[in-house]
């Protein structure tokens, strides 16, 4: 940290914040002494969800919209203090094959991915070059490598973002800012994926929990054996 940076604690702020990994990086990562920001759209969810962590904060926000994005991090900035690391978890869940991908839902799935994750970056990286160096870690998916038939639009957005984390991590690793991408490919342990894979056993899926324990050990990494990708999955996953 530089002679002049914020002596407070320092923030991890967690982008598309929800129940699974999302509560769980927050929790995670407070643990480990940061403050947490919480941002996603809906702000009853985001409410209930500091709530159960000691130190978060909601911050409502629409991350595909760039006004929105810089006001929420102007407030993060003045409540909590500089940004030490980024989580960016916001993804979208339209899949689709050819025939039946809406184009409008296809920009969305890039806007979201890929476009919100630009604008987090920008308004974060300055923190993070005061500070004297920072972590910003980037969810992807099995999509990022491969494209599958039935999801047109989540394999290209998530495709793009993992080339736009390359990009990143080429200009900002020698700033000291570690950039790394965590492919998680598993299924996640939430209500939602057990209620639609019911007669699945427990060691199918991928704890939460576990997936914010690896981010945590990556964030904070000796920086002469930096991690750039890492992929995450139960043992019975294929590959």
């Amino acid at each position: 940290m530089s002679a002049g940076a914020d002596r407070r604690p320092p923030v991890c702020v967690i982008l598309g914040a929800g129940p699974g990994n999302g509560a769980a990086f927050a929790r995670r990562f407070a643990r480990g002494g940061y403050r947490t920001a919480l941002l996603a759209r809906e702000p009853g969810r985001l409410g209930a969800l500091a709530e159960q962590i000691q130190g978060a904060r909601g911050y409502p926000c629409d991350l595909t919209q760039e006004r929105d994005v810089h006001a929420a991090f102007a407030r993060i900035r003045a409540e909590l203090g500089e940004i030490a690391v980024l989580i960016y978890n916001a993804s979208t869940r339209d899949f689709a094959d050819l025939d039946h991908t809406d184009p409008a839902a296809f920009e969305r799935a890039w806007r979201v991915n890929t476009y919100g994750c630009l604008l987090a970056v920008r308004e974060t990286v300055g923190d993070m070059r005061r500070r004297g160096g920072g972590c910003i870690l980037i969810v992807g998916a099995t999509a990022s490598w491969k494209g599958a038939a039935g999801f047109l639009g989540f394999c290209s957005a998530k495709a793009a973002q993992r080339s736009l984390a390359q990009s990143i991590a080429r200009e900002l690793d020698p700033q000291g800012i570690h950039v790394a991408y965590l492919v998680i490919d598993a299924v996640v342990d939430v209500p939602g994926s057990r209620a639609m894979l019911p007669d699945k056993p427990d060691d199918f899926f991928a704890q939460p929990d576990d997936i914010a324990e690896s981010a945590f050990f990556v964030a904070h990494q000796p920086r002469s054996a930096w991690t750039f990708e890492l992929d995450l999955r139960p043992f019975g996953e294929r590959w």
